[in-house]
């Protein structure tokens, strides 16, 4: 059984800057797609990052320039540095897999893969930025 563990949340002033982690235990990294998701109360998750086998990660607009996406799959974690931070990044943020074929997990591009598509999650690492 898969299992996903974030750590590094925490409270920022606006401006300021926090590296997410994420340990991924019983999942092949080098055959999934990984993925940053966060979410507020009463909104639905929303990708921040993905990445795939094949390629660079992909951002979401609102993060372009602040976050920065990165994974080792032979130490089986991944990390979301958040520069810049405002008030609306705050919300809870969670690491995801999408495991692909035995040849890996592509992206062909459009919008970033949907929460939907990812099987396995972590349990979630609240971050919150103060203005």
């Amino acid at each position: 059984q898969a299992q996903l563990a974030e750590s590094g949340g925490g409270s920022v002033q606006a401006g300021g800057s926090l590296r997410l982690s994420c340990t991924v235990f019983g999942l092949d990294m080098f055959t999934s797609c990984m993925g940053w998701f966060r979410q507020v109360p009463g909104k639905e998750r929303e990708a921040v990052a993905t990445d795939s086998n094949f390629g660079p990660p992909r951002y979401a607009d609102f993060v372009k320039g602040r976050f920065t996406f990165s994974r080792d799959s032979y130490k089986n974690s991944l990390w979301l540095q958040m520069s810049r931070l405002q008030p609306e990044d705050t919300g809870t943020y969670f690491c995801a897999a999408k495991r692909g074929s035995v040849f890996g997990c592509v992206d062909t591009g459009g919008p970033l893969f949907p929460a939907s598509d990812f099987t396995n999650w972590g349990q979630g690492t609240q971050v919150t930025v103060s203005s």
